[in-house]
């Protein structure tokens, strides 16, 4: 026997659980917030996604698919410079948006540090072909740059999640990015 359908859409309501993951943080979101946002009972939660923590892995995956779909798109940028500003300017806005919630869950959720560590070698990558292309200073050091820049866009994310409107934000990227040393 198969049991009765599910009477709400699993895309929606994982939608609906990232945003509460974002909102709140891991450790504050209970499993009554997360029936209440994603418009689901409990035993449908638990049916359908099993419990808070496979509920955390499956949404913090998507967020972070998504995260590194922007990241891609600025990485081909045809310089390393042009990425970098591209990914920071977006970067700011992305956590103003008052669509969402402010600020990154990637950055700030401290069960995510893998997923920071991962954001960082794409950076390094992107930042060593820079190197090898020249359009950045042979000084420069992939690992630590994209572990600046890493720190920059935390910094961001509190910045947002603190109030700080989208000029202000936008003012950190431009500061960043005058960091960047120039070939």
């Amino acid at each position: 026997m198969a049991g009765r359908p599910r009477s709400f859409d699993r895309d929606e309501a994982l939608a609906a659980a990232v945003e509460q993951f974002w909102r709140t943080g891991y450790d504050q979101t209970s499993i009554a917030m997360l029936t209440q946002a994603m418009g689901v009972t409990p035993p449908s939660l638990y049916a359908a996604f099993g419990d808070k923590d496979h509920l955390f892995d499956e949404a913090s995956t998507r967020y972070f698919e998504r995260t590194c779909e922007a990241v891609d798109a600025a990485a081909a940028q045809p310089t390393a410079r042009a990425a970098i500003a591209r990914m920071l300017d977006d970067t700011a806005r992305a956590h103003t948006d008052t669509r969402t919630p402010l600020g990154c869950l990637m950055l700030t959720e401290p069960r995510l540090a893998p997923q920071r560590e991962a954001l960082r070698d794409r950076l390094a990558r992107r930042i060593a072909r820079g190197v090898a292309e020249g359009d950045l200073p042979s000084s420069v050091r992939p690992d630590e740059l994209a572990a600046f820049l890493v720190a920059v866009m935390r910094g961001m994310s509190g910045c947002a999640r603190d109030g700080g409107t989208t000029a202000e934000v936008l003012a950190i990227a431009d500061t960043a990015l005058a960091a960047v040393p120039r070939p």
